[in-house]
């Protein structure tokens, strides 16, 4: 399950060019997330995809989709936690109430109503959750750290409660036998913000969805239960 722009898309893209999975591409609008399908299913990857309408930011709408997934397909595999707004609109404490909830309440949610699903995965259960370097509180207080031209302070605290999220799934579904991760793509081509777009220091967004891909498909176990940003060695500071 992933979403329909962006890094969601690209993730959803390099997981039907690998033709072992049908996967649940998540999208608040079904007008913009069957336009993602016909996309998708034009390339004529082997991969299938069909159209989950989701909206992370609201509980109700992640019941009906758990319990249709539950319905058409009994299971599921694995989760991409990848939804993210970058709070430009409102004010302050407005963009952080918006943040927080997309980042952080979404993914805590979609873990718990998704939580049966994968726990009846035919293999090992897996939860990507796709974070930020904006929400690292170390990185924050360096004074070289990246990015920090940028206070971005709605932001930077969604993702920074979107990682206890992350440590709480992960010692909440431990004893399951999950896998669960937390990803940072660190600065990648995306529709998030102006300051995603095409330029100097920004990797092309197949490059920064391949590691999501790989965590998927079981290439990167290693880093289950702890924080990866990409291009950094070892967990990345929180």
């Amino acid at each position: 399950m992933a979403t329909n722009s962006g890094i969601g898309f690209e993730v959803v893209n390099q997981l039907l060019a690998d033709g072992s999975f049908h996967v649940l591409l998540s999208a608040r609008s079904a007008e913009k997330g069957q336009a993602a399908v016909a996309e998708l299913k034009s390339r004529n990857l082997p991969g299938t995809v069909e159209l989950l309408k989701l909206d992370v930011a609201d509980e109700r709408s992640i019941i009906a989709a758990a319990k249709l997934v539950e319905a058409e397909h009994g299971r599921l595999d694995a989760l991409v936690n990848n939804a993210a707004i970058s709070g430009s609109q409102g004010t302050i404490a407005e963009q952080m109430v918006e943040c927080f909830r997309v980042a952080a309440v979404g993914a805590q949610m979609m873990g718990d109503y998704f939580a049966p699903l994968l726990k009846k995965s035919a293999g090992t259960p897996r939860i990507i959750n796709v974070t930020s370097g904006a929400g690292s509180i170390g990185n924050r207080m360096d004074p070289k750290g990246f990015g920090n031209e940028f206070p971005a302070i709605p932001y930077r605290v969604s993702k920074s409660a979107m990682n206890m999220v992350f440590a709480g799934q992960h010692r909440g579904f431990e004893g399951d036998g999950f896998k669960v991760f937390l990803y940072g793509p660190g600065p990648t081509v995306s529709n998030l913000s102006p300051s995603n777009a095409p330029g100097p220091g920004m990797k092309p967004t197949s490059v920064g969805a391949k590691p999501i891909v790989e965590m998927v498909l079981g290439k990167r176990d290693i880093d289950a239960g702890r924080y990866v940003e990409y291009g950094y060695e070892g967990s990345f500071p929180w």
